[in-house]
C-alpha cells in the first residue's frame, strides 16, 4: 500500500474523512495498490479481488447481497436491474462482479485483457474503480 493510501486510510479512520471515503490518487498509485504481482497493469482476476473486498466491505447485514442503498451510487438504477434477474432489487456477488466484468471492458478499448493507467484515467476506467474501492 503506497504512503498516500496509508495516509488516506488513516484519515478515515481518525474522521478527518468520512468513512469509506477516499482520498483521490493516481492512477499509477491505485494500480499500485491492487497489483499483487507488480506488472503495472490490472488484470480482471486483480480487479475482481479488489471488487471482492469492497462487496464484502458495503455489506454491513452479511446477508450476502447489496441494495440500492448498500451500494451507495456505484451502479445505476439501470444497472442494478439488468445485473438483477431475479428482480429482487439486490445483487448477490456473482450478480455484481458481472458489472465489475462489463465495467472492465468498457475500460479496456484495446482489447489487451490488462487496464493500464491511461485507461484508469478514463471516463470508464473511473467508473470500474468505483466497484474496486
Amino acid at each position: 500500500m503506497t504512503a498516500f493510501r496509508i495516509a488516506a486510510v488513516l484519515a478515515a479512520v481518525l474522521g478527518v474523512l468520512p468513512a469509506g471515503r477516499v482520498l483521490a490518487a493516481s492512477p499509477a498509485d491505485v494500480i499500485a495498490d491492487y497489483d499483487p504481482d507488480k506488472d503495472g497493469t490490472l488484470d480482471l482476476a486483480e480487479v475482481k479481488a479488489a471488487a471482492t473486498a469492497l462487496f464484502a466491505s458495503l455489506d454491513p447485514d452479511k446477508d450476502g447481497t447489496l441494495d440500492a442503498k448498500e451500494l451507495k451510487g456505484r451502479v445505476s438504477a439501470k444497472e442494478l436491474k439488468a445485473a438483477d434477474p431475479d428482480k429482487d432489487g439486490t445483487l448477490d456477488q456473482a450478480e455484481f462482479l458481472g458489472i465489475v466484468e462489463a465495467r472492465f471492458a468498457a475500460a479496456n478499448p484495446d482489447g489487451d485483457k490488462t487496464i493500464e493507467a491511461k485507461e484508469l484515467a478514463s471516463k470508464k476506467g473511473r467508473a470500474l474503480l468505483k466497484l474496486m474501492q
